[in-house]
């Protein structure tokens, strides 16, 4: 029996995914849970039994030669641990150790979650076929990756290109990570809804108090909900321009569900970065939408699996 099938994790503050993906980038089983992540770690790496249990059952197990994870982080890839900012039951958690012993011998890849999506994107999405891109997911947090010189660059951690916590705001609100001003702390969904609500925009009759019923508002003309938005774009600017001023990348991917509200975010988001992108060598940065959606993590954490491994070519 041919060994052609990775096995893959997405593992954030929300949910659990997994999935069986082949070589061409398809998901042909999926499986996902809840993540309970105000519970002891032991409880999450339940959760994350669960699904790989699920996979396990499912056709085509058997052909699987190794598991890809991409997790919210801070990860630390050398030594197989985790110590999710959003999953406070994980502080330096032996997620590969755990994964293997659910997995038997095959092979554990970890990546962190903006990696993930990176690698996806590089391989099938909206950088596919460009050397120097920064891939990010706007969401619950705010992740990212980098390719440089036509590979993708992880770091020795497995954390490069974690632009949600570059600060922007030396002196901003703390981030649940220890610092200050984070792009995270002003652009992730959450943060957004946050500074909407503090600034007077009140939620519907449905009591939808999400960064999804901002964007709703926003789209209507809401002018605190285009504030909350706007400021958003411009902490997202800030910290992309520093990072493309850094390693000379030329495209810029943007996914996850606040990437969604489509040009709410991307106007502003590219407004704002000619007031900071303005060097010769980043005066022209490009920014697309990702193409790859909610299956991103998995496909790119099966990708990643893959290369690591030698199964398929990816990139």
């Amino acid at each position: 029996m041919s060994h052609d099938l990775a096995a893959a994790l997405d593992i954030g503050g929300t949910k659990i995914a997994g999935a069986l993906v082949d070589a061409g980038g398809r998901l042909l089983v999926r499986a996902q849970r809840p993540t309970p992540a105000g519970q002891d770690g032991a409880t999450v790496m339940g959760a994350v039994a669960e699904v790989l249990g699920e996979l396990r059952a499912a056709p085509g197990w058997q052909r699987v030669a190794a598991v890809g994870i991409g997790s919210a982080g801070p990860v630390d890839a050398s030594a197989g641990t985790v110590s999710p900012v959003n999953i406070p039951g994980w502080r330096g958690f032996p997620l590969v150790a755990e994964v293997g012993k659910v997995v038997g011998d095959l092979p554990v890849v970890l990546v962190g979650d903006g990696v993930a999506m990176t690698a996806a994107e590089h391989w099938q999405g909206a950088a596919r076929g460009r050397d120097n891109a920064l891939c990010m997911v706007v969401s619950t947090g705010v992740g990212g990756g980098l390719v440089l010189n036509g590979r993708l660059h992880t770091g020795p951690t497995g954390n490069a290109g974690h632009i949600g916590h570059i600060s922007v705001d030396l002196d901003g609100d703390p981030c649940p990570c220890g610092a200050r001003g984070c792009v995270e702390r002003i652009a992730s969904g959450p943060n957004i809804a946050r500074r909407a609500l503090s600034l007077g925009w009140r939620p519907g009759a449905d009591g939808d108090a999400s960064a999804a019923a901002v964007a709703a508002s926003a789209a209507g003309g809401d002018p605190v909900a285009l504030a909350s938005f706007d400021r958003a774009a411009q902490a997202l600017a800030a910290g992309i321009a520093a990072t493309a001023t850094l390693v000379e990348v030329s495209l810029v991917v943007v996914g996850g569900g606040v990437a969604g509200a489509g040009e709410l975010l991307f106007g502003p988001l590219r407004r704002h970065l000619k007031g900071y992108a303005v060097l010769s060598f980043v005066a022209g940065l490009e920014v697309v939408p990702a193409r790859l959606g909610v299956d991103a993590g998995l496909i790119g954490a099966a990708g990643a699996a893959a290369g690591a491994r030698g199964l398929w070519a990816v990139g």
